[in-house]
């Protein structure tokens, strides 16, 4: 299990830097060429891109803190970098939203020649590396938020690439240079759509919320199927790292002895690994059953 853990992280990182070494590359040419072609499509999907760079070195960092042993300090290690990171990287995408809408505005009252040739030649190059480098990392993206943060930032930019070339085909076609402009502006709100799902999810999981995909309430279900247990309470589920759930309760199993709790907690770990993905688990026991004034204790009907 360590060892296909750190392969998956080692596998992470190698993608993730080939994608931050294409990105810069298609930073530089965008850069040049919007501003040889006077398009602020182009000028703003390498700025977007820029993000991307940064959303993907904040991920790659994030990727290898993880990798670190825990220490006395830290006994968790840096898990919870990954969920950082991808809340960093959308909250800069939401921040990078606003400043196209003000140019795309700008663009509109005050309209400007573009070039479409070069705009239509470098759209399709950089549609041809964003979505080439977001289909290498689409299988990481699915477990872990930190990857699927920048994920969303490849995504994003593939598409506004081909509303580039959108633009440049329907310049050519009417004459009118508005349609950067207003493509810049679909390019935002897409940015905006695309970039809120990831920032939700993050921030909820940087307050300690459950991580998604995990219903309390099932994960309670499934402990009152298991003989033996009476109740639980002080059930809290929160996420160590991007793809690494936790949990912790107290288990009412009544009067019995002790010793009889070992091959409860085996049954309970298993369960909770097998069922619900939360591999990591801390159970206290409790000799009793629930209080009847105690609201957050659940009680579980006695098997005959």
């Amino acid at each position: 299990m360590a060892h296909d853990h750190a392969h998956h992280h080692a596998s992470v990182s190698r993608k993730l830097s080939i994608a931050t070494a294409a990105n810069v590359v298609v930073v530089a040419a965008e850069i040049a060429i919007g501003i040889y072609a006077g398009s602020l499509a182009l000028v703003g999907d390498a700025l977007h891109n820029l993000t991307d760079v940064a959303a993907l070195l904040i991920a790659l960092v994030a990727v290898r803190l993880e990798r670190k042993t825990p220490t006395r300090e830290k006994s968790f290690g840096y898990q919870r970098a990954g969920i950082l990171a991808a809340f960093v990287n959308a909250g800069l995408l939401v921040a990078f939203t606003l400043f196209l809408f003000r140019e795309s505005w700008s663009r509109l009252q005050h309209p400007q020649e573009v070039h479409t040739s070069a705009m239509l030649i470098m759209a399709t190059i950089a549609l041809v590396v964003n979505a080439a480098t977001a289909l290498s990392i689409h299988h990481e993206s699915r477990e872990d938020v930190n990857v699927r943060g920048a994920f969303v930032h490849m995504i994003g930019d593939a598409v506004s690439s081909a509303g580039i070339i959108v633009a440049a085909l329907l310049i050519r076609i009417t004459g009118t240079t508005m349609w950067d402009a207003l493509v810049t502006m679909f390019i935002a709100l897409l940015i905006l759509w695309s970039s809120y799902g990831v920032l939700r999810e993050s921030m909820n999981l940087l307050l300690e919320g459950t991580p998604s995909g995990i219903d309390p309430a099932k994960v309670t279900e499934s402990l009152g199927g298991i003989d033996g247990i009476h109740g639980v309470h002080h059930l809290h589920i929160w996420a160590l790292g991007p793809s690494s759930p936790a949990l912790s309760c107290h288990i009412m199993v009544g009067d019995v002895p002790v010793k009889t709790t070992a091959r409860l907690l085996e049954g309970i770990t298993a369960m909770l690994a097998r069922g619900h993905q939360i591999a990591h688990a801390t159970i206290q026991f409790e000799f009793t059953e629930c209080a009847a004034d105690d609201p957050y204790c659940t009680p579980f009907a006695r098997k005959s």
